[in-house]
């Protein structure tokens, strides 16, 4: 396809998505489901396996060293190297409709999308929408003339390293864990790694305005509701204490190595100012986000022209950055810092920088909580 009329499609195809933004609304998200269907209208996969840059053999060979891949017979192999050849073909199209930031091979890549989301996300699938717990409480207005143009809270002593929740589906543990661990922090200048097994084990918290929203262990979960039930089982273990092991296992909870209890949780609005004043107050943010540009990322700031709002994985917000530059919109764009839980072999270094868009892309404004700890 010619690049110049290719440029001119995805630049009208954007064009056209902006200005339908404002009265497509949740049609968005009914329109893109996981396998990119819009994408492969606006860049169609025809000729790419003789495309020179998609040696998949030798990117495979390169993949299985890199990542110790092995697998047991030969089928399970060649069905791999025809899975990894898919994602290369996705991750040219997700690089062309997300050019700020850089796609291609990660450790997911022999996975395919229904693998990579039933093995490595876990944001419960039935909650379709923001809900309170009865011991939640809308985040207060904060004032916003005031913040710093760029903050992270790695600078600060409030984020402890990445973790990798391996092929179990409790992002939402981290994403819980790592907000308590900086409002821990913020509390006794004491950051403590805590336990994610705690809450895979022993967590069913329940919505109760909610069919089918309880926490699941690897099955999924919801951060507000493992904030309410550290509320009711009065804190959580350090992760040296009851540490991980990435599978639903009997709960061991001993409330004699409690570390860090929660004394209250809030729901931030779905404003982006408000997002950062909050997390520039109160300590890292959980925030929950549609992950479908996650699989391929590999670094930059991602500022995809489409996205369903409909999150499916748990995260952690820990700053803000003001100047990711985007060449295709030939200006800067401010951007999230997100600390996520796939280890440190993915992304920059286990974070994914995401655009501060203004228009709640990939749902990263929908579902933002602050939590407070108890001073101890």
């Amino acid at each position: 396809m010619d690049r110049l009329f290719l440029f001119s499609l995805l630049l009208s195809f954007t064009l056209l998505s902006s200005a339908a933004a404002s009265t497509a609304g949740d049609r968005e998200a009914a329109s893109i489901i996981q396998d990119d269907p819009l994408i492969r209208q606006v860049v169609t996969s025809d000729g790419d396996d003789a495309d020179p840059l998609l040696n998949a053999d030798h990117h495979f060979s390169l993949f299985k060293t890199k990542y110790g891949k092995t697998y047991s017979t030969q089928e399970e192999h060649d069905h791999r190297f025809s899975v990894f050849k898919a994602n290369l073909r996705r991750a040219k199209r997700h690089q062309l409709l997300d050019p700020s930031a850089v796609h291609g091979v990660t450790k997911f890549s022999d996975l395919t999308p229904s693998e990579f989301r039933r093995n490595h996300l876990g944001l419960n699938k039935h909650k379709r929408r923001l809900r309170l717990p009865a011991d939640a409480n809308k985040a207060p207005i904060l004032p916003t003339t005031d913040l710093p143009a760029d903050f992270d809270w790695r600078d600060h002593g409030a984020v402890t390293p990445v973790k990798d929740q391996g092929s179990c589906g409790s992002c939402w543990s981290f994403s819980t864990t790592g907000a308590l661990e900086g409002a821990h922090y913020l509390a006794t200048r004491e950051l403590v790694s805590l336990s994610e097994q705690q809450l895979v084990d022993c967590d069913h918290e329940c919505d109760p305005a909610e069919y089918n929203s309880c926490d699941s262990g690897c099955n999924g979960g919801l951060m507000n509701n493992a904030f309410e039930y550290i509320l009711k089982s009065g804190g959580v273990e350090r992760e040296q204490d009851y540490p991980y092991t990435g599978r639903d296992e009997k709960c061991k909870f001993d409330k004699s190595k409690i570390a860090a209890k929660v004394s209250n949780f809030s729901v931030v609005s779905t404003d982006e100012d408000q997002i950062a004043a909050n997390l520039v107050k109160h300590g890292p943010l959980a925030v929950a986000i549609n992950a479908i540009w996650m699989q391929t990322y590999i670094g930059g700031v991602s500022c995809p022209y489409i996205c369903s709002k409909s999150q499916d994985h748990g995260v952690l917000l820990v700053g803000y950055g003001a100047a990711g530059y985007a060449p295709i919109r030939l200006k800067d764009k401010p951007y999230w810092i997100i600390k996520n839980s796939w280890g440190e072999n993915w992304g920059e270094n286990g974070y994914y920088k995401f655009c501060r868009a203004d228009r709640n892309l990939c749902g990263v404004d929908s579902m933002v909580s602050s939590v407070a700890a108890v001073h101890t």
